[in-house]
Order: structure tokens, then C-alpha cells, then sequence
């Protein structure tokens, strides 16, 4: 989360459902700070182009025999 995090948890909180669980509100928080960190990567070029992505997959499924 960004700067301020607290208080973007506590809005966040404050727009779910009021029948919300912990384990929703859990999720809600693990997803958004999934988002911003992939932000953060791609704002920063830590990324990996998708002909990468296809060559380490493919090498994954040679070795495991698929």
C-alpha cells in the first residue's frame, strides 16, 4: 500500500460489506498489496517480457516431462 497506509486500510475497510469476515477482509488487503507491488515493479522495469515468460514455460514443461 502507499504512503499513508493505514489510513487507505481503514477506507478500505470502511467501503466493504459490514457482513465482510476477517478472511475477506484478509483477502481484500493480500490482493491490493499484490496490485501495488506489481505497479511498483512495473514503474521500475522489473518486469519480464511475455517471450520470457513463454521460453521459461516451456522449458518447465520439457523438464517434467510434458
Amino acid at each position: 500500500m502507499p504512503k499513508g497506509t493505514k489510513q487507505a486500510v481503514l477506507k478500505m475497510i470502511a467501503q466493504m460489506s459490514d457482513k465482510s469476515s476477517v478472511e475477506d477482509i484478509m483477502y481484500e488487503l493480500y490482493f491490493r498489496q499484490r496490485v501495488d507491488r506489481g505497479l511498483e515493479e512495473l514503474a521500475t522495469g522489473k518486469t519480464i517480457s511475455h517471450e520470457q515468460v513463454k521460453r521459461s514455460i516451456a522449458k518447465w514443461q520439457k523438464s517434467s516431462g510434458r
